[in-house]
């Protein structure tokens, strides 16, 4: 069933009857992204909130300098948008692009509000999801500020080893806040231990 992978994500969290998984269910839209597609570009105002069947998403910025700074990287089984831009209704400063062909479940913000009205078990769901977000979030800016380069690498690909081999290397430094040329002799020297 194409709907699987997202009800088994809310089920770790609440557990819903039929009715209320036929009506969240009949509030999603599909949406299949191909590799390097744009899911939103800066200056839009992000409309839905994202949950990944398949493939992988970048959330990233750019700086005056024509940088990309990678907030996070989204696959199979999470949640990706700007919510700011989507609960403001005010434009993102952000890009999210597709780094595989993506297949998508969207909500809009008018449907995610008509759920939390008729079934407020998501309330509770998207409110632990959050949690988890700002949670790893305040993490990830501990340790930019006190990891070394090297730390900050070996964490990366202790808690996401899966995204070494799929992501390439130039969007792993600019994950990490590092120039691919320093990535790339800082795994080599890593290679020799």
């Amino acid at each position: 069933m194409e709907f699987d992978l997202l009800l088994k994500n809310i089920a770790r969290h609440v557990q819903l009857d039929q009715t209320e998984i036929g009506f969240f269910t009949s509030l999603l839209e599909k949406k299949k992204m191909k590799k390097k597609e744009f899911l939103l570009k800066y200056g839009e105002i992000c409309k839905t909130e994202n949950f990944i069947v398949k493939g992988c998403l970048r959330v990233y910025a750019v700086d005056a300098n024509g940088f990309e700074h990678i907030v996070m990287f989204g696959i199979e089984g999470w949640w990706v948008s700007d919510l700011l831009s989507l609960w403001t209704n005010s434009p993102t400063t952000y890009y999210i692009d597709a780094l595989e062909d993506t297949e998508l479940l969207q909500i809009s913000k008018s449907n995610l509000d008509a759920l939390y009205e008729r079934v407020p078990k998501f309330e509770r769901f998207f409110r632990i999801i959050l949690q988890n977000a700002y949670s790893a979030q305040q993490l990830r800016i501990n340790q930019n500020l006190s990891f070394t380069a090297e730390q900050r690498y070996l964490n990366f690909i202790e808690k996401y080893p899966s995204f070494a081999q799929r992501i390439p290397q130039k969007q792993i430094s600019a994950y990490l806040g590092m120039t691919p040329v320093f990535l790339s002799m800082l795994r080599k020297k890593l290679s020799k231990k």
